[in-house]
């Protein structure tokens, strides 16, 4: 394998990796809230979408910060339901998840028609980081990427300092644990948790807007595939850490990646392996982390009207 080689896989390794670890990170924070957003899906998809509208009016800056902005409207959606109302997360998350690919396929025949004419838009360009970028072999793959890789990257210690070195972090923490023992402290459990949702909400409208905008540059219906569990299936084989999340994002990432590296070295191997490769890993993930790894103790349990 030639250096080009490994610069391009590892290229497309991190261009994969991070709208799934944007859409992780953001799980990561509700799930250490005690919540598990099942809606993360319905969250990518409505980025996409509101990405690609956004983009087409007002630039792809703009479209990016739409799509984040869908996605946390998709999180209200479900904060009110779960948290206010005190419904079943997965039950509600799962109907979040049908709304967000349901109304996004409408909108989308709406807005641009039944002809099947893909609408492409104008794309994030890659930022390269003088001298950093020429690094061999890994300078272009790690310093010359889009607005969103960067954005991920300074998100990961961002939210390890927020939830392991700040009062609120430890609050947030202490609700996934225990919300009764976190509310005779003093702290509201339904205010941790609604922000531990908004938060992750917000993170998959920006996982969206990164599918669209820094790498296929359209949108198609049901584009997210599953990302959104993925990205939960991420934040266990983490173990619920910033730094876990963003290792096993890079696993997928690599995974992903792999049909490129076979094109490359000319293996004539099915493309349909490589595109369920992703969710074989998930399976595995999943598989691994149970048992060996312990979740939040309250994640799932619906909160009491009191708390």
């Amino acid at each position: 394998m030639s250096a080009q080689t490994a610069t391009d896989f590892l290229d497309a390794s991190i261009r994969s990796a991070t709208p799934l670890l944007l859409a992780a990170l953001g799980e990561t924070v509700a799930e250490r809230s005690g919540v598990i957003n099942v809606g993360l899906e319905g969250a990518i998809i409505a980025g996409c979408l509101a990405g690609l509208v956004g983009a087409a009016e007002f630039g792809p800056m703009a479209g990016l910060a739409i799509a984040g902005a869908a996605g946390l409207g998709i999180a209200i959606i479900f904060a009110v339901v779960a948290i206010a109302l005190a419904a079943d997360q997965i039950i509600t998350g799962t109907a979040i998840t049908m709304l967000g690919l349901g109304l996004t396929s409408t909108l989308y025949r709406v807005l641009y028609g039944d002809g099947g004419a893909a609408l492409q838009t104008p794309t994030l360009s890659p930022i390269g980081i003088p001298l950093l970028r020429d690094i061999p072999l890994i300078g272009s793959a790690l310093f010359d990427q889009p607005v969103p890789t960067y954005l991920a990257a300074l998100l990961v210690p961002a939210v390890w300092w927020g939830m392991y070195r700040t009062q609120f972090g430890l609050a947030l923490r202490a609700t996934g644990e225990n919300p009764a023992a976190a509310r005779a402290s003093g702290i509201s459990p339904k205010n941790m948790q609604s922000f531990g949702i908004l938060f992750g909400g917000l993170c998959g409208g920006l996982a969206g807007g990164t599918l669209v905008l820094a790498q296929v540059g359209t949108f198609a219906e049901g584009m997210s595939a599953g990302r959104g569990f993925v990205a939960i299936a991420i934040v266990a084989l983490g173990r619920w850490h910033p730094v876990g999340a963003a290792l096993a994002a890079l696993i997928f990432g690599m995974a992903s990646a792999l049909q490129f590296l076979f094109q490359a070295l000319d293996l004539k191997l099915p493309y349909q392996l490589f595109l369920a490769l992703p969710y074989a890993l998930t399976l595995a993930a999943l598989a691994l982390a149970s048992g060996r790894y312990r979740a939040p103790k309250s994640l799932g349990v619906r909160l009491n009207v009191a708390d």
